[in-house]
């Protein structure tokens, strides 16, 4: 590398000089004739005074051509101009030829100084030489442009030499590495090493060039292949192998185990290119006899495919708790894996949900998997009968355990039962079965069936046991949704039995209702309306936590304590005491008799009460959410009404709130099921609910419409209930009003005041009852009650006789004994009186009667001939 660099600066350095020289000689000689050819050269030489006329054109010549001298010299070759004016009028060397016509340049040595000069002859116009002139770059200059050069010439070599160095420094270094710093003697043992082994690996190695030619093949290779002893060179496709293995090792595609055969035997097959390893352009393969491996896998791929087919069984099978969902199950997953069709006959009781009846010969085909068209087996539905029995169904009925049928087409016994299908059968193919009983808790179940048909092999022995177990799980599962369907079915049942079917008749609220099941079909929502005396309606919806058949339960509980507790007339807030302290017992007797029991506590109520007569409404909520009140118009509000802890919790007093509703006014009242949902909050179903009972113009029937297509998609996660109810006023004709004072001879007053109200109304044929009535009534709070005392008629479906007094004493029906000279006249009332009862009022009592207009009730005769003669 040293002499290469020590040549290559010399070359360079000759070659610089060389260039110089002939860069300076083009340079002078197109001075020399740009100056010679000027305008005015010639003129100024026949001048009486060449040099005063040249010499500041020459000087500034040369300035601006960047040579070293321009000379203008006479034909005798006399100096007129010269850089040096002590030259002048001296004679100039070797400028003969230009003196006779013709340009030339040199390498000029002599004085003044060497130099590289162009000597140009000056012509007049009539081309006749009349001076020269010669211009040039001396020795020294080229020299030191030369010198400059010089350093980066040297430094280009020096950094030559570096690089040199160190990628020799490099490939030593790499060659050191992948030789692990072996000698030759070493690399020639290493190779004859190698060479052993390639020969005596009992795995065949081949390779093969680009173009397709058999560059090496080791001993097993030859052995495995069968290749003769000239086969090297020669191409693959003349070497006999099979097409398969040829395709493969021309095409080039690196494989991994793949399995071929060569003649009898079945080889894997490893192929990789050649190219990223460093050697030409090739292939290399590997060959290994896995022929009696293969076997031995083949049988374990089997036994692979059995297990995975029970697993898959386990896991597919059953996600469902629906007995016809879990029968195609069944049959899904064993076409095509286990057979080619698969059906499966249950129990038309099983189907039911019912227990499974001794029956056991008429099932009902469910399910039916087919990996072809056009099977000829009969279709889902059909009714399947074991009559005859020899048949293999049959059979495995009787057994209890599968029957195998490896051979339907020398099989008779199977045809007895319908020689038709039998026959279209084995002309479609099929030709192997394996018919089981489902089974479960030593109860039969149902039938599956596995077919083969045409291009798969018959049923073995092991494909039995692996059939039992299929069917064993899927019997589990089968057992498992019908226990759900039947106990589902019960809760539903249930549940729809303790919801009220109707609404009761009256005329204070127009009713429209919905309930809508959550997703598992059984919940805890209930909703009811019951008539109270004097034409008022109490509405109540309810919510227990959680579902199925606990939560029926608990709903038909608490919904039965409402209808009882409303019979007492009590208030809102006082029927929700009682349904908290009730729900406190039960919750405790559940506690102790059951330790894992299910509380109550956590269910939510809503009661109202509306009066027709004045507008007003009396709600009172446990842990519920607030109705919904649109007005007339349309406006649509939340009223904040005070929100007591939910039933159970105890401890906190409830609390009544007051609304006056306008005629036609809509009270809307729902559980948390209509607002909340997965993909919204409580917030966002408000305003949604909102927007969907604004019209107003919808009728309560509408409004549950509306609500519920807006805010349910679907099955909801959550029962809803939602009970729409129209306002209306009883008209004030119909309702008439007395103050009466503690004094006996008011009520002959009072009586009389009354009849002609009856008459008004036109219900002269109801005076005696009515007047008897509120005789008895008020004589009783004018006898026993305290002051105010007042009398209120109300007229609607029924005729309503009220009297209220400030007592709290409750009176009592009671049976008079015959020395007793009063206790008959709540008796009478009872006897005359279709209803009556006692409410209590925020001060004192209301004792009311209730009469049907145009119905006379027969009384106790006796009873009434006693109580008029005293």
């Amino acid at each position: 590398m040293v002499v290469l660099v020590a040549v290559a600066v010399a070359a360079l350095v000759v070659q610089g000089r060389y260039d110089a020289e002939r860069g300076a000689s083009n340079r002078a000689l197109a001075a020399a004739e740009a100056f010679a050819n000027a305008p005015g050269t010639a003129a100024a030489l026949q001048s009486p005074d060449p040099t005063a006329r040249l010499q500041p054109a020459a000087e500034a010549a040369r300035r601006g051509s960047g040579v070293d001298f321009i000379t203008v010299l006479d034909t005798q070759g006399v100096r007129l101009t010269d850089p040096q004016p002590e030259l002048i009028g001296t004679e100039a060397e070797g400028v003969g030829r230009a003196a006779r016509g013709e340009t030339f340049t040199e390498t000029f040595e002599g004085e003044p100084a060497d130099a590289v000069r162009a000597v140009v002859p000056v012509r007049d116009d009539d081309g006749r030489v009349v001076g020269i002139v010669s211009a040039g770059i001396q020795f020294k200059t080229l020299g030191e442009v030369l010198n400059q050069q010089v350093p980066m010439v040297l430094a280009a070599a020096a950094g030559t030499l570096a690089l040199a160095t160190g990628g020799t420094a490099l490939v030593g270094r790499r060659l050191r590495r992948q030789t692990h710093g072996l000698g030759p003697a070493e690399m020639t043992r290493m190779f004859e090493h190698h060479d052993a082994v390639l020969h005596a690996v009992r795995e065949g190695v081949m390779i093969v060039g680009g173009d397709g030619r058999l560059s090496l093949a080791n001993d097993e290779a030859r052995r495995l292949l069968d290749l003769s002893q000239d086969a090297d060179q020669r191409s693959v496709t003349e070497l006999g192998l099979s097409p398969r293995l040829t395709r493969l090792l021309m095409s080039g595609e690196p494989v991994s185990d793949e399995v071929l055969p060569a003649g009898e035997r079945l080889l894997a097959v490893n192929t990789r290119r050649t190219e990223p390893y460093g050697g030409a352009p090739g292939l290399v393969a590997t060959f290994r006899d896995t022929t009696e491996l293969r076997a031995l896998s083949g049988q374990a791929e089997v036994a692979q495919g059995r297990l995975s087919l029970l697993y898959e069984a386990g896991v597919r099978i059953g996600t469902t708790l629906d007995v016809r969902r879990t029968a195609e199950e069944l049959a899904e997953v064993a076409v095509p894996r286990m057979a080619d069709f698969a059906t499966v006959e249950l129990l038309d009781s099983v189907l039911g949900g019912e227990e499974p009846t001794g029956a056991v010969r008429r099932m009902r085909r469910t399910a039916l998997g087919g990996s072809r068209a056009g099977q000829p087996l009969q279709p889902v539905g059909d009714l399947i009968q074991f009559v005859v029995a020899d048949t293999p169904m049959a059979a495995a009925l009787h057994r209890g355990k599968a029957v195998r049928v490896a051979d339907l087409n020398s099989a008779q016994d199977w045809r007895a039962q319908d020689p038709e299908g039998a026959r279209q059968a084995l002309e479609y193919g099929i030709h192997s079965l394996i018919t089981v009983p489902l089974r479960a808790r030593g109860v039969v179940l149902g039938m599956v069936n596995f077919w083969r048909g045409a291009g798969s092999p018959p049923f073995e022995e092991e494909d039995v046991a692996v059939a039992e177990e299929l069917v064993a799980r899927a019997a589990v599962a089968i057992d498992n949704a019908r226990r759900y369907a039947r106990e589902h079915t019960m809760a539903v049942t249930l549940q729809r039995s303790l919801l009220p079917r109707d609404v009761p008749d009256q005329d204070a609220l127009e009713i429209a209702w919905r309930y809508l099941p959550a997703e598992s079909g059984v919940g805890g929502d209930w909703f009811d309306v019951i008539a109270l005396p004097g034409f008022r309606v109490a509405l109540v919806v309810g919510d227990i936590v959680g579902h199925g058949l606990h939560a029926a339960v608990t709903m038909g509980r608490l919904r039965t304590a409402v209808l009882n507790f409303s019979s007492l007339d009590l208030s809102p807030d006082e029927l929700l005491g009682h349904l908290d302290e009730m729900v406190s017992v039960l919750d405790t007797q559940t506690t102790n008799a059951h330790g894992d029991g299910a509380p109550v506590t956590g269910a939510t109520c809503l009661y109202a009460i509306y009066d027709p007569v004045g507008g007003r409404c009396t709600l009172s909520r446990a842990g519920h959410v607030a109705p919904a009140v649109v007005d007339p118009d349309g406006h649509v509000t939340f009223p904040d009404l005070p929100l007591s802890p939910p039933l159970g919790v105890g401890g906190h007093p409830f609390e009544a709130g007051e609304l006056e509703l306008a005629e036609g006014s809509r009270l809307v009242l729902f559980t948390d099921g209509l607002i909340e949902d997965r993909g919204r909050d409580i917030d966002e179903g408000l305003r949604m609910l909102r927007s969907a009972v604004a019209d107003p113009d919808q009728t309560p029937e509408e409004t549950c419409r509306a609500a519920m297509e807006r805010m349910l998609r679907g099955r909801p996660s959550d029962d809803v209930a939602l009970l729409v109810a129209r306002t209306r006023r009883l008209d004030p004709s119909r309702v008439a009003v007395w103050d009466v004072p503690l004094d006996a001879t008011a009520v002959s007053r009072v009586r009389a005041e009354v009849s002609r109200r009856l008459d008004d109304w036109g219900l002269e044929e109801s005076s005696f009852t009515a007047e008897l009535i509120l005789s008895e009534l008020l004589t009783n709070a004018i006898r026993y009650g305290a002051a105010p005392v007042r009398v209120r008629m109300l007229l609607g479906r029924t005729l309503v006789l009220e009297v209220s007094d400030g007592s709290n004493t409750s009176p009592r029906l009671r049976r008079a004994a015959a020395t007793d000279e009063g206790g008959r006249g709540l008796y009478l009332v009872s006897q005359f009186a279709d209803r009556w009862g006692t409410r209590y009022a925020a001060t004192g009592k209301v004792i009311w009667a209730e009469h049907v207009p145009g119905r006379t009730p027969e009384p106790d005769a006796t009873a009434l001939i006693d109580e008029l003669a005293w």
